[in-house]
């Protein structure tokens, strides 16, 4: 069984442990020198101010995150989010993915996000189907953009639309106002 909560920063080193070797050996992320434990454990707790980070677990060990943040930084974007979504090498096609997404993008709905994006280094047939099959529908590629391992890597954006349009939206709620309302509403 796949249990999902909100991540710590306890989880800093396993999660930095999982991030590594896609830096190292891979051209998913841009990054080329993986985050030490003490930068990722700034970085959730940043992120967890503003935004959900979650991490699932399988019999107590983490094998996946999942968190979003900023699109861009000009006010008139604040009803959009990027999300990012990382499985341990040894749990990848087994669905950790998707019950990650499966509890972060309502929480992101119910927040008041109105356009959440992917953004996803091509070649990457795992990433791009886990998307597609949660409704992320593809929006156009950057060509070439990033030099990683030397070659030149394209990246892939995709879209989910929540909410109606047609309104004109409310203020997005902050992660940290929003969570007593998502311990009332998710079971994680």
């Amino acid at each position: 069984m796949i249990n999902v909560r909100v991540a710590s920063a306890a989880d800093a080193e396993t999660i930095q442990a999982i991030y590594a070797p896609v830096v190292l050996g891979s051209a998913i992320s841009f990054e080329e020198v993986p985050p030490s434990v003490e930068d990722m454990r700034g970085r959730i707790l940043a992120t967890l101010e503003t935004y959900p980070y979650l991490v699932a677990e399988q019999e107590g060990t983490v094998i996946g995150y999942a968190y979003a943040s900023q699109h861009r930084a000009r006010a008139a974007y604040r009803w959009a989010v990027d999300v990012t979504v990382y499985i341990a090498e040894n749990a990848r096609r087994k669905g950790v993915g998707r019950r990650l997404y499966e509890t972060l993008l309502p929480m992101l709905k119910g927040m008041g996000y109105r356009s959440i994006y992917a953004g996803i280094a091509l070649p990457n047939e795992g990433s791009v189907g886990l998307h597609e099959r949660l409704g992320f529908r593809h929006i156009g590629t950057f060509p070439q953009v990033g030099y990683k391992h030397g070659a030149w890597h394209d990246v892939g954006y995709w879209l989910l639309e929540q909410g109606d349009r047609s309104v004109s939206p409310q203020e997005p709620t902050g992660f940290t106002d929003y969570l007593p309302e998502r311990e009332r509403r998710f079971t994680l």
